[in-house]
C-alpha cells in the first residue's frame, strides 16, 4: 500500500512537468512557407485570413510567395526536385498529382481541418470531387477552387464588326473561325485585334475536349494506349495549324494571353476562354466595363460533326502540404488551410472561385452569380482534367505538337505520330 502511494505521489509530481513539456512543444515557433498563384482579389482575403489565424496561433509565422500561375508550376517543380518545396501550396491537379504519386505530399490532418475522418471530408464535397486526391482512402488535398472555362465575349467588339453578340456568338469551332475572321484587325501580318484565342499551355483543359468531341482520347479506357484516334487528333492539329499565323492567322502562342487582355476592354480581343473567377477580376480591374453590361458568357463550342457532346475540362486547385515538413508544421498548415476554406461564400462573392462543397453549390449565392447557369451546364458536360504521374510531361508533349504545326509548318499527321510515340513511351514507363 505504501509503495502504491509513493508511486502515485511521484506521478503527481512529474505530471505537471510532462504537461509543461507538451505545452512548450505546442507553443514552439512554427514557420509556414505558403506558395500560391497571383490573384488580386484572393490576395486581399488570404492576407486577412492569415492575420486572423495568427491571432489565435501566435507561435505561427506565415511567409507568402505569390507568382503567376505559369511561373508557380515551374518554381514548385524545381523546389521539390531539390528537396526544398514549400510547406503548403496549390496548383492545378494535373500538375499536383505527380507529387502525390511520388510521395511528396502529406495526407490531410483531418481534425486540424475540422473533420472527423476522410469520409466526413468526402461527404462535405460534391460527389467525386476528391477522387483525384484520394489514395487508398486517404485524402491528400482540399480544393481552393474547382474551375471550368466557358467563353467570355466583349459585346462591343462584336457590334464594331457588324455582328449581334446575342445571336452571332460561335456555337461551333467552325463558327469560331468564321466569327474571328470578321473580328480580327491586322497591321500587315500582326494581329492588333483578335477575335478569340486559345489558352496556350493549358492543353489538357482547353484542347483535349476538342479531340474528344471528334471521337479521340488522350488515354484509352484501359489506360494502356496514349493519343487514341488518329483521325480525331490529326483533324484537331489541322484545325490548330489553320488557326495559326501560317493559316488563317487568327491567333498564336506568341501573343499575350487573351484572358489577360480581356478586362482592359481595349478593343484588342473579342473572346477568351476563362472561368467564373474572371468576373471578379473584371470588377477589380475595370469596374466601368463590369457594370456596362457589355460582356457576356456563352458555352464551350462543339465541332459541327462532333460525335460526343463534351465541354471543356474542369480542374481543381488543391491545397497540399509538404510531407517533409515536421508534424507540428504540417498540423499548423492544415489548420490554416481549414480556416481559410471555412469562408466559401466570401471566396465566391469576392473572388469568383468555387469551393465545391455541397452547401455552396446549392446556395443562393452561387445561383445568383452572373452566368452561373452557363458554367453549370458546361460543368455537367465536362469531366475532370487528365491527371497522372506523367500528366505534366504529356501536356508538354501536346504543346510541342501544337506549336510544331502552328509555328513551324510541320505536317499534322507527322506531329500526331511524334506525339503518340512520345506519350506512349511515357505511359509504358509507368507500368
Amino acid at each position: 500500500m505504501k509503495k502504491a502511494i509513493a508511486i502515485l505521489l511521484v506521478l503527481m509530481m512529474i505530471a505537471p512537468v510532462f504537461a509543461q513539456g507538451a505545452q512548450e512543444k505546442a507553443d514552439q515557433p512554427v514557420t509556414i512557407e505558403f506558395w500560391t498563384h497571383e490573384d488580386a482579389n484572393r490576395m486581399k482575403l488570404e492576407d486577412r485570413y492569415i492575420e486572423e489565424f495568427k491571432q489565435t496561433h501566435p507561435n505561427v509565422t506565415v511567409n507568402v510567395t505569390r507568382q503567376s500561375a505559369e511561373k508557380l508550376i515551374e518554381l514548385i517543380q524545381t523546389a521539390f526536385a531539390a528537396g526544398q518545396g514549400p510547406t503548403m501550396f496549390n496548383l492545378s491537379i494535373e500538375d499536383e498529382y505527380p507529387l502525390i504519386a511520388a510521395g511528396r505530399v502529406a495526407p490531410i490532418s483531418y481534425e486540424a481541418v475540422g473533420y472527423k475522418n476522410a469520409q466526413a471530408v468526402k461527404d462535405a464535397y460534391l460527389s467525386g470531387v476528391l477522387d483525384a486526391v484520394t489514395v487508398e482512402d486517404d485524402v491528400y488535398g482540399l480544393p481552393l477552387e474547382l474551375t471550368n472555362w466557358s467563353i467570355f465575349i466583349n459585346k462591343k467588339v462584336f457590334r464594331d464588326a457588324g455582328l449581334d453578340p446575342e445571336k452571332d456568338y460561335p456555337k461551333t469551332w467552325e463558327d469560331m473561325v468564321e466569327v474571328s475572321k470578321k473580328l480580327v484587325i491586322r497591321e500587315g501580318d500582326i494581329l492588333v485585334r483578335r477575335g478569340y484565342d486559345f489558352r496556350y499551355g493549358y492543353y489538357l483543359v482547353n484542347n483535349v475536349p476538342m479531340v474528344e468531341q471528334l471521337g479521340g482520347q488522350l488515354i484509352s479506357d484501359d489506360g494502356k494506349e496514349a493519343i487514341v484516334g488518329e483521325e480525331a487528333w490529326v483533324k484537331f492539329l489541322t484545325f490548330m495549324q489553320n488557326w495559326g499565323p501560317n493559316g488563317e492567322n487568327l491567333g498564336s502562342p506568341t501573343y499575350t494571353a487573351a484572358r489577360k487582355l480581356f478586362n482592359k476592354d481595349n478593343n484588342d480581343i473579342g473572346m477568351c476562354s476563362t472561368g467564373m473567377y474572371q468576373e471578379a477580376r473584371i470588377l477589380n480591374d475595370n469596374p466601368k466595363f463590369y457594370n456596362s453590361g457589355e460582356w457576356m458568357v456563352v458555352p464551350y463550342p462543339r465541332f459541327k460533326d462532333a460525335v460526343k457532346d463534351v465541354a471543356g475540362c474542369y480542374y481543381g486547385h488543391f491545397y497540399m502540404v509538404n510531407a517533409d515538413a515536421d508534424k507540428a508544421t504540417q498540423k499548423a498548415a492544415w489548420e490554416l488551410i481549414g480556416y481559410m476554406l471555412s469562408h466559401g461564400e466570401e471566396y465566391l462573392k469576392n473572388v469568383g472561385i468555387i469551393q465545391p462543397t455541397t452547401a455552396l453549390m446549392n446556395s443562393e449565392t452561387y445561383k445568383n452569380m452572373p452566368y452561373s447557369d452557363v458554367f453549370t451546364s458546361d460543368l455537367e458536360k465536362g469531366h475532370i482534367v487528365y491527371y497522372g504521374a506523367s500528366s505534366t510531361e504529356i501536356q508538354s508533349m501536346i504543346k510541342t505538337a501544337v506549336e510544331a504545326v502552328m509555328l513551324q509548318g510541320v505536317d499534322p499527321k507527322q506531329a500526331y505520330l511524334q506525339l503518340k510515340a512520345s506519350a506512349q513511351e511515357i505511359l509504358d514507363e509507368q507500368k
